[in-house]
């Protein structure tokens, strides 16, 4: 874990700044980099627990973490910003998997039972039903397409 937190850190480091034009603000606490590397730990060891990865990386690496807002704060207006670094990153895997060979799946994320379709405040309307055949159900909701290389990458 020690070893894949340094060599995320570096690498995004190294990335923003190849990727990234605009200055950190002159008032932040964090640097990008920092942000994205609290992101990436949270969700590959601490099971998207934030609070818990700020801590570790404060313990072990120095990190000094504001609080809970002002990184929430800090990850909205990095919204471009990680679509960016996320695209690279799958153009990057992309060219190291030489063999091209892909694994695709599909499973559905139903957001209400379809009793409740019309009552729905987060998603409305006809675009999200969709039918799951391996269960033989309809479902109201989205549906999320993975693809990885044989590998799991």
């Amino acid at each position: 874990m020690e070893d894949f937190t340094i060599a995320i850190y570096c690498f995004v480091d190294d990335l923003l700044k190849k990727i990234s034009s605009k200055p950190p603000h002159f008032n932040s606490k964090l640097s990008d980099s920092e942000v994205v590397t609290l992101l990436i730990v949270s969700v590959k060891y601490f099971y998207g627990n934030q609070k818990s990865a700020a801590t570790y990386l404060a313990e072990n690496h120095g990190f000094t973490i504001p609080d809970k807002s002002n990184v929430n704060r800090h990850i909205h207006q990095l919204e471009d910003l990680m679509a960016e670094l996320f695209f690279t990153f799958g153009m990057i895997f992309k060219e190291l998997n030489i063999e091209s060979v892909y694994l695709i799946d599909s499973f559905p994320v139903p957001v209400c039972k379809n009793i409740r379709i019309s009552r729905s405040k987060i998603v409305q309307g006809e675009p999200y039903r969709g039918y799951n055949a391996s269960k033989r159900e309809y479902f109201y909701g989205f549906k999320v397409h993975v693809i990885t290389t044989a590998d799991g990458i």
